[in-house]
């Protein structure tokens, strides 16, 4: 269904300038920044979450989590966000290298013999291919940083990346020819991620899925943070959102990558890009990974294992920067998802940043809001 500004009532109008803000009236200034973008239709609706190392500083919503209903977006929407599971799958795959059990340059065939027989596609067309051997093994480091050579995916993952069980994706992996020789580029793999996950697996004695609730989620409190949303759960995601096709409008849409329904337990989880969560639910994993791996006086990493995951992994010679499934910039680190959702945690003035919504593509100039509100949150909270 596609929406335009213009077919706003007077009672929408009114859902999106009553919002409720934060105690204190500091994060009205942070839902104001945002609230033009929806008043012209560039923005649907969001969430946002300041934090610092202590404490969250502010935490607002704008807009609309369904438009065409008239509902007004709340604090505690869960959104779909994607590729914002990466760096939870490498916190988790962190906690086996603390323990001692993996090394992160352990070559992948040590956990997963299936891999002993990868090739590297020296030249390819749509006529043919010519394959050589690597020179070097795929290692745990690679699979964290996309440097494995990797495609994104293989084609058995169709028509959604949610329907095949780890186990069986990773060998479709394995079977298929690497594209780049492992740790000389940098190639953006969900493969590379989800096989990080499939060695967890291995090595733990658990599934994937398991290990997360048990030495991440329930701890942290991460209490909405799911692969499958429960039906409660469901009525509280943000509808996701699109350009319509002459780009005058924004227009609903179903998550293109994900089996329906969402709660149906044959779809599988996926490290790489599976998880739902509120902001609030993210907020504490950052502030884990700000405090050096400690949240509310536990300790799930080691200080060794976030700088790992926060310091430039990638070879000196390439311009990505990116550490242990997070992009990193002198002391700043984070990761987006597909439909716009972002993280920032800045170690230098103790910040941590998110925006979450559900938009995947944008019309006038909807983008703006996400630095709309990074500049207000900077203006409120640092001195």
């Amino acid at each position: 269904m596609s929406i335009n500004n213009n077919d706003f009532s007077l009672s929408q109008r009114a859902s999106v300038a009553s919002l409720p803000a934060s105690p204190g009236g500091k994060a009205k200034s942070i839902a104001a920044a945002l609230l033009s973008f929806v008043e012209f239709g560039g923005l649907a609706g969001a969430v946002t979450g300041v934090a610092n190392r202590e404490k969250i500083l502010s935490l607002d919503a704008v807009g609309f989590a369904d438009i065409a209903a008239g509902k007004a977006m709340p604090t505690d929407a869960i959104f779909w966000v994607a590729s914002q599971t990466k760096p939870v799958t490498a916190a988790a795959v962190m906690m086996l290298v603390d323990e001692g059990k993996i090394r992160l340059d352990d070559p992948v065939i040590e956990y997963l013999p299936e891999f002993k027989e990868q090739w590297l596609a020296v030249e390819q067309d749509e006529q043919h291919i010519l394959l050589k051997k690597p020179a070097k093994p795929i290692t745990i480091r690679h699979l964290l940083t996309h440097t494995s050579g990797m495609n994104f995916s293989t084609p058995i993952e169709q028509p959604t990346l949610d329907m095949l069980r780890l186990c069986d994706a990773v060998r479709s992996y394995a079977m298929a020819p690497l594209q780049t020789e492992p740790g000389t580029k940098y190639r953006y793999s969900n493969a590379g991620v989800n096989t990080a996950a499939r060695i967890l697996e291995v090595v733990s004695g658990m599934a994937y899925e398991d290990f997360l609730d048990d030495r991440l989620f329930k701890p942290l409190g991460m209490i909405d943070t799911t692969f499958w949303p429960n039906q409660r759960q469901i009525a509280r995601i943000a509808k996701s959102y699109r350009p319509n096709a002459d780009k005058t409008a924004l227009e609903a849409f179903p998550i293109g990558q994900l089996h329906y329904p969402l709660d149906d337990r044959r779809r599988q989880p996926m490290p790489a890009g599976g998880l739902f969560a509120t902001t609030s639910d993210m907020l504490r994993f950052c502030q884990m990974l700000l405090n050096g791996g400690i949240f509310q006086g536990r300790r799930y990493l080691s200080e060794n294992a976030v700088n790992q995951m926060t310091i430039k992994q990638t070879p000196p010679e390439l311009s990505d920067s990116y550490g242990l499934c997070l992009s990193t910039s002198n002391g700043v680190f984070g990761h987006g998802g597909a439909y716009a959702t972002h993280m920032s945690i800045d170690a230098n003035r103790n910040l941590i940043l998110i925006y979450h919504l559900q938009h995947c593509g944008f019309i006038r100039e909807g983008e703006k809001a996400h630095a709309a509100f990074k500049q207000a949150a900077e203006e409120l909270f640092i001195n």
